[in-house]
């Protein structure tokens, strides 16, 4: 049993029976280009990246206290820049560059996995005048527009194993080659894009089954059986922060000491938060506040009313996300819509997991939250595309005569 692929057809509505008049189309300036929604949900989100970032790193730098914070509002300003370019794109325009985009993708990666900077044992970014630029990043965008169109071409062999095996490799490839610099958190979320885009094809249950007794598998040979022969799958900070997850009461190690600090600070903000007076934050001792525990910050700055409000802000985007799918006008944009609410939700989901200790280090930033202007500007790309999806299915409907649903 597997779930009816969509069919682009169906999904931009059944054709006219012969002798039927067309219904008239609605003027296109009726039609809402955007999702406002979806909107209000990131300039929120931006807004608290901003004020947290700036509270963050008030005393980072001395004589600059809004160093960080005018950075972070630099990223998103150029980031709605972009957003709105990509939104009045039609997107069915990227299904024909796929090939173009997906090369471009692993040659960025290698670009940077040869010449980029070395940062703290990994080489995963390409210093720019104003930013570093991360390849692996900007990847999360590129897999999903490149992986849906080949989804698309494939769409009518489902049912097919090589089908599944093909876009889990094209999936594995730039998981594999991130994996190299090292960035595990990177080849996860590649991996789960992989997987949504099959599951969102309609995609045979029986071959998800597949996929886990494979990747169980793949995981029992690199924690067990491959270093146990003298193989080291996993760099020795990744153990430490496998090790800091499943003891979490030994705080001798950097990674146990870091999601110890992280609880505190959570824990200290209470109901309504400490704010200048989050200690934590103040004297430094939770690392990287930032940027990967940046939520582990609002938690104490403020309280769980910032905490809620933020994860709400966060159920509002995946929500419209989620409904954006059901608008597109075919198979692509759904298969977009789809990819990018995986994204979002994976991240956030490890992220806040691993600021209150439910899930393991991986390096994943908490989208639009978190200080970077990579991570910032591949994300306000992907609210860009899920606008375009969302402009494009509006549209389509009203050329239909249908009654446009909010």
């Amino acid at each position: 049993m597997r779930a009816r692929p969509l069919d682009d057809e169906l999904m931009a509505g059944n054709a006219i029976h012969a002798g039927e008049t067309a219904p008239a189309a609605r003027p296109r300036s009726l039609v809402l280009s955007f999702d406002p929604v979806l909107l209000l949900a990131v300039i929120g989100l931006a807004v608290c990246s901003i004020v947290v970032v700036g509270e963050a790193t008030a005393d980072d730098i001395a004589g600059d206290p809004h160093y960080f914070s005018q950075r972070q509002a630099t990223y998103f300003v150029v980031g709605f820049v972009l957003a709105a370019g990509l939104w009045r794109l039609d997107y069915s325009r990227l299904r024909e560059l796929r090939h173009a985009v997906y090369g471009f993708l692993i040659a960025s990666i290698l670009a940077v996995t040869a010449f980029g900077s070395v940062a703290r044992g990994s080489r995963r970014a390409i210093d720019l005048p104003f930013f570093s630029f991360q390849a692996s990043e900007l990847g999360k965008v590129l897999l999903i527009v490149a992986l849906s169109a080949f989804m698309v071409e494939l769409s009518r062999e489902l049912g097919d194993r090589r089908t599944t095996a093909r876009i889990m490799l094209l999936a594995l490839i730039p998981a594999g080659l991130v994996m190299l610099q090292p960035d595990l958190g990177s080849a996860l979320v590649y991996i789960v894009i992989g997987l949504a885009t099959l599951f969102v094809a309609g995609t045979p249950w029986r071959h998800f089954a597949a996929l886990g007794a494979l990747f169980a598998v793949a995981v029992a040979l690199a924690l067990v059986v491959l270093p146990t022969a003298g193989v080291n799958v996993l760099h020795g900070y990744q153990k430490d922060r496998l090790t800091a997850f499943l003891h979490p009461s030994d705080t001798a190690s950097k990674e146990g000491y870091q999601q110890n600090q992280s609880r505190i600070a959570i824990g200290a903000g209470e109901k309504t938060g400490r704010g200048d007076q989050a200690t934590q934050t103040k004297l430094n001792f939770l690392p990287e506040h930032h940027t990967d525990f940046i939520f582990a910050v609002v938690g104490e700055r403020w309280g769980f009313a910032g905490a809620a409000l933020v994860l709400s802000l966060y159920a509002l985007l995946i929500w419209r996300g989620l409904r954006v799918l059901t608008m597109a006008k075919n198979l692509y944009g759904a298969l977009i819509a789809g990819g990018i609410v995986a994204m979002l939700l994976f991240q956030v989901f490890v992220n806040v997991g691993m600021n209150v200790g439910i899930m393991p280090i991986t390096g994943i930033p908490l989208p639009l939250m978190s200080y970077g202007g990579s991570s910032i500007l591949t994300t306000m790309l992907a609210v860009g595309l899920l606008q375009s999806v969302y402009a494009q299915g509006r549209a389509a409907q009203a050329s239909k005569g249908r009654v446009l649903t909010f």
